[in-house]
C-alpha cells in the first residue's frame, strides 16, 4: 500500500516525497485539491465571452492580461447541480498539459502541506463524481478531499479549438 501511496504521489508531481503542497476548493458540499504546482493564479469572477459550438462545460473565453484562455465550470463538468455566482467564485487558473485554462470552484479554501501517508487511491466505486478524475483522496483531521487530476478533468484535446 505505501509503494502505490508513494508513486501517486511521484504522479502528482510532488518534488518531495514526504510532503505534498494543493490548493483546496469547494464545489458545492464536497472539497477539492490540485498540485499547487500547476496553479498560475486565482482570481474574482469576470464576465466571459461565450464560444460557439464549445463543450458543454467550457463557459467561454476571458482575456487574462492579453491572452485568451478558456474557462470551465467544473460544476457542469461534474454533472452537479447548477447555482449562480456569488462573491466566493473564483477562477482557478491552471496549466495542464501547457495549455493555461481557467476553472470555476464556487470558493477556493486554503493551500496544505500534506504528508504522503494522508493520501489514498480512490475507491474502486465512486458515486457522484467520474473516478477517472480522482487522483486520491486524502484523509484529513476532520474531512476528506478529493484529489483531481487535472489532465482527466479537462480534456486538453477537446479543448484545442476554444481559445482562438
Amino acid at each position: 500500500m505505501k509503494a502505490e501511496v508513494a508513486t501517486k504521489v511521484e504522479q502528482m508531481g510532488a518534488a518531495d516525497t514526504d510532503e505534498l503542497q494543493l490548493v483546496s476548493f469547494n464545489i458545492g458540499s464536497e472539497e477539492f485539491g490540485v498540485d499547487i504546482l500547476k496553479v498560475q493564479e486565482i482570481n474574482r469572477m469576470v464576465d466571459i465571452t461565450k464560444v460557439p459550438q464549445a463543450p458543454h462545460y467550457v463557459e467561454g473565453v476571458i482575456n487574462l492580461r492579453g491572452k485568451v484562455i478558456p474557462i470551465v465550470d467544473l460544476r457542469k463538468r461534474f454533472n452537479l447541480e447548477l447555482k449562480e455566482h456569488d462573491k466566493n467564485t473564483r477562477i482557478v487558473v491552471v496549466d495542464i498539459l501547457g495549455n493555461i485554462m481557467g476553472m470555476i470552484v464556487d470558493a477556493v479554501s486554503e493551500v496544505l502541506r500534506l504528508p504522503a501517508s494522508t493520501i489514498e487511491p480512490p475507491p474502486e466505486i465512486v458515486t457522484g463524481i467520474n473516478s477517472d478524475y480522482i487522483k486520491g483522496v486524502a484523509k484529513l483531521e476532520d474531512r476528506l478531499l478529493i484529489f483531481l487530476d487535472l489532465s482527466r478533468v479537462i480534456d486538453v484535446d477537446e479543448m484545442a479549438g476554444v481559445a482562438v
